[in-house]
């Protein structure tokens, strides 16, 4: 069990290493992961059910100890990523699938990968924590609903359809890690130490996956949807930073903001196109997923040497 977590912990330090690689495997060798579409949706529920094995009372204290910091952390991300993804979209006149795609990978919930950035950047890793699963539970009812009301201009959205899939790959998922960790305390904890490596290697096949079915249009649109990508997760970071600046949040909590509303749940983006739309749609949900852990890096180790009186 030692080497085992010994394992996870380095495979969840190098996690953006991994997400390059996989990426580089599904382009240049597509004919290994092409049959595996239909495991995505599966795949990232398994994500889920660990993440419901690490959820506990104190995750949602933070919540009612002071609500208007996790409030506004999750308001701002549901303000912040849409709004920009919709205005990049139509700035760039980007074609519909990809508009699509870029819209909806804006409207996901906080990644998980968020949390352990705002841990590194030295931030208030409760709020940060708090503002993720607060925005995670309320995804089945803000996802759809911003998707249908930006995406309707490039196609017709159903929004029932997205959110029963939103329930049965996030919601049940993380219900049923809740209670297995009720029932079998022991173990689920036990468990939880080969998390990240089990996460990181579902992940990056996911990523995988959707780079191999879309090999040949990333060849004349890769560059293109990159770009659309770096400036919606940049501009996030930088907007979020600015929400909570203007509403006297501390440094702390500002960091925390910050990346929690530059950085997506990708995976569920990518499983929600690959079920409801285009293949192509789910690109942009894999890059940002490879893009926004190197910048999250990059950011949270800038962050860690500022105080607050710089």
């Amino acid at each position: 069990m030692k080497l085992l977590e010994k394992a996870s912990a380095a495979v969840g330090k190098t996690f953006s290493l991994w997400v390059i690689l996989m990426a580089c495997f599904g382009f240049f060798a597509p004919q290994l992961f092409l049959a595996y579409k239909s495991w995505i949706s599966p795949l990232l529920g398994v994500v889920m059910f660990g993440m419901g094995l690490t959820l506990s009372t104190a995750d949602f204290r933070e919540v009612f100890r002071q609500p208007r910091d996790v409030a506004i952390g999750v308001v701002g991300h549901y303000l912040i990523m849409p709004g920009i993804a919709y205005a990049l979209a139509i700035g760039l006149d980007l074609p519909p699938d990809i508009a699509i795609g870029v819209i909806l990978v804006g409207c996901c919930p906080s990644g998980t990968a968020s949390n352990v950035m705002t841990f590194l950047a030295k931030g208030d890793v409760a709020l940060g924590v708090s503002i993720a699963s607060v925005s995670t539970l309320i995804a089945p009812l803000a996802t759809p609903a911003l998707v249908s009301l930006l995406a309707g201009k490039w196609m017709s959205i159903r929004t029932e359809s997205l959110f029963m899939d939103i329930v049965q790959v996030v919601i049940l998922p993380i219900a049923l890690g809740l209670l297995a960790k009720t029932l079998f305390r022991r173990q689920a904890a036990a468990s939880v130490k080969a998390l990240p490596l089990v996460s990181t290697a579902v992940i990056v096949f996911i990523i995988a996956i959707i780079v191999a079915l879309n090999q040949a249009k990333l060849m004349t649109n890769g560059l293109l949807i990159l770009t659309t990508v770096v400036l919606h997760n940049l501009f996030g970071f930088a907007l979020g930073y600015l929400f909570a600046r203007a509403f006297g949040m501390n440094l702390a909590k500002r960091k925390a903001v910050t990346l929690e509303t530059g950085m997506q749940n990708s995976g569920l983006g990518a499983a929600l196109a690959a079920a409801h739309f285009s293949p192509l749609a789910a690109v942009p949900s894999a890059l940002f997923s490879v893009w926004h852990n190197l910048s999250g890096s990059v950011l949270a180790t800038w962050f860690a040497r500022r105080t607050e009186s710089e």
